[in-house]
């Protein structure tokens, strides 16, 4: 529920979408309720041929997740890859590659998954506490599926989790009963920006504010 604080600036026009982000610890913000996990990792959710090819503002929110891909890795924080595999979307099939505009690097890990929630039944748990990671900045797609979960997914299982709010998208789905792809968009970036659990965060950032540098 918004408080009356936070409805008053939403009717004047306000929200907290596009405060800068410090993803080092102690930067303004509680620790994660991961033990000796500090560090912080970009999550890259689903960037793939077949599921981005028809998304909403495609070039532009695959040039978001590009720029946010590079800030992280000047700043040596880990990037992991997010590909989703189903019966439309067969594993090593075209549609399931990463979009070309974006080139992980062989020594960036990549998790498989077929639930919309990252972390079910995969390698990403283990893969972020290899890494030392409890913090996690996320793009890609789709916002009211793979994001939304893996958002929840991370904050329920103690991770701090930052939505970039311009590196994410979805498909028109209107004609099934949903809203159009940018309300789907904007609401999601307006209850994660005000999500909250105990000794987690959560929050919104704009490409642009994204800052990795205090990173350890």
């Amino acid at each position: 529920m918004y408080s009356r604080a936070v409805r008053r600036r939403l009717s004047a026009g306000g929200s907290s979408v596009g405060r800068t982000f410090k993803s080092g610890p102690n930067k303004g913000k509680t620790m994660a309720t991961l033990e000796n996990r500090p560090r912080t990792a970009l999550l890259v959710v689903h960037v793939q041929n077949g599921v981005v090819g028809g998304a909403y503002e495609r070039d532009s929110v695959v040039a978001n997740v590009g720029t946010v891909v590079e800030k992280a890795r000047q700043a040596s924080v880990p990037v992991v890859w997010v590909q989703h595999s189903s019966e439309h979307l067969a594993k090593d099939s075209e549609e399931w590659q990463i979009v070309p505009e974006l080139k992980p690097d062989g020594d960036e890990p990549r998790v498989d998954k077929t639930y919309a929630d990252s972390f079910e039944d995969t390698t990403l748990e283990t893969v972020l506490a290899g890494l030392g990671v409890s913090g996690l900045v996320l793009a890609g797609a789709q916002t009211d599926e793979c994001i939304r979960s893996t958002l929840h997914g991370a904050i329920v299982r103690g991770y701090d989790a930052t939505l970039v709010s311009d590196a994410h998208t979805t498909e028109d789905l209107t004609e099934y009963g949903a809203p159009p792809p940018a309300q789907v968009i904007a609401h999601t970036n307006l209850y994660w920006a005000y999500h909250k659990a105990p000794g987690r965060t959560a929050g919104t950032v704009e490409t642009k504010d994204v800052d990795f540098a205090a990173t350890p």
